[in-house]
């Protein structure tokens, strides 16, 4: 970010269903695309249009209720946020940035911009971020397998032991290498800290499974999930899903869950002091 740019924090929140993740992809529909098209609509007569930073790229078909990202918008571009619009009088920038956001996305939308605010000194939505909280639905045979609630629950046929899939989740936790439960991609690093995993019934005894770490890896919680679904039916005790960590090697012992079951609930950050210094440290390689 240059020194004359102003730079603003988005929340977000959006259903995953008829998306192809948030990445912009040429011909697809996808989050980023979708804002971004929106932000080059508002500045279209003031320079280049803006291009956003996330906290986490979600895959397609995933939800997200407290996702964060971050754009840098040029004095000219401030500008335009600051006129007023039609007869109503001038809104502050960030509000403005939100309130028009959110009309070209459209009155029914399955994204909404939740919240603007111009960024603290120092904040980046993605190397700043010390944690993603995401949320993981699944319905077996002893849930209430609501159709209002199919895009994002899982239904699987079986009845599953919510105590000893809490117990595999917690066994879990800690920094490790978790190659074995996620996809490899080249040049990037498996490793991560596992901050809390758990699993609970819910009122209509869907099982929900809460997820947080410091970052997560390609498809890392669907198969953390998928882990602990074979365990729930029976297939894998606890002690297998950490014998399966340890062996830092992709797996078929587990499925993938499927997309739709997932939703980003939020994305926590440190004191605004200490914002640049966490961005300068996540910028370096994870190591064991």
């Amino acid at each position: 970010m240059t020194d004359e740019a102003t730079r603003f924090r988005l929340d977000i929140a959006y259903q995953g269903t008829d998306f192809n993740g948030w990445g912009r992809q040429p011909a697809l529909r996808t989050v980023q695309g979708e804002l971004e098209a929106g932000l080059a609509t508002i500045f279209r007569r003031a320079g280049e249009p803006p291009l956003l930073t996330v906290a986490g790229r979600t895959d397609a078909g995933v939800h997200a209720r407290g996702q964060v990202a971050h754009v840098d918008l040029a004095p000219e571009q401030v500008a335009v946020l600051r006129k007023p619009h039609g007869k109503r009088p001038p809104l502050a920038a960030h509000e403005a940035l939100a309130r028009r956001l959110n009309g070209i996305l459209g009155p029914v939308s399955d994204v909404v911009v939740l919240r603007a605010v111009e960024a603290p000194t120092g904040f980046d939505a993605r190397f700043s971020a010390v944690w993603r909280r995401y949320e993981y639905r699944v319905a077996d045979r002893l849930a209430l397998r609501d159709p209002l609630q199919r895009h994002r629950t899982a239904w699987v046929s079986a009845d599953l032991d919510a105590d000893a899939m809490d117990l595999a989740s917690h066994g879990l936790l800690g920094l490790h290498d978790f190659a074995s439960y996620c996809k490899a991609r080249e040049g990037a690093t498996t490793i991560r800290t596992l901050l809390d995993y758990s699993w609970r019934r819910d009122d209509d005894g869907v099982l929900v499974g809460e997820v947080v770490a410091d970052a997560f890896c390609h498809s890392m919680v669907r198969a953390l999930v998928g882990a602990c679904v074979e365990v729930g039916e029976g297939s894998l005790t606890p002690g297998d899903l950490v014998e399966l960590r340890d062996e830092r090697v992709r797996t078929s012992a587990f499925k993938v869950m499927p997309a739709r079951g997932l939703t980003l609930m939020e994305v926590g950050y440190p004191d605004d002091a200490e914002l640049a210094l966490r961005a300068e440290q996540t910028r370096g390689m994870r190591s064991l």
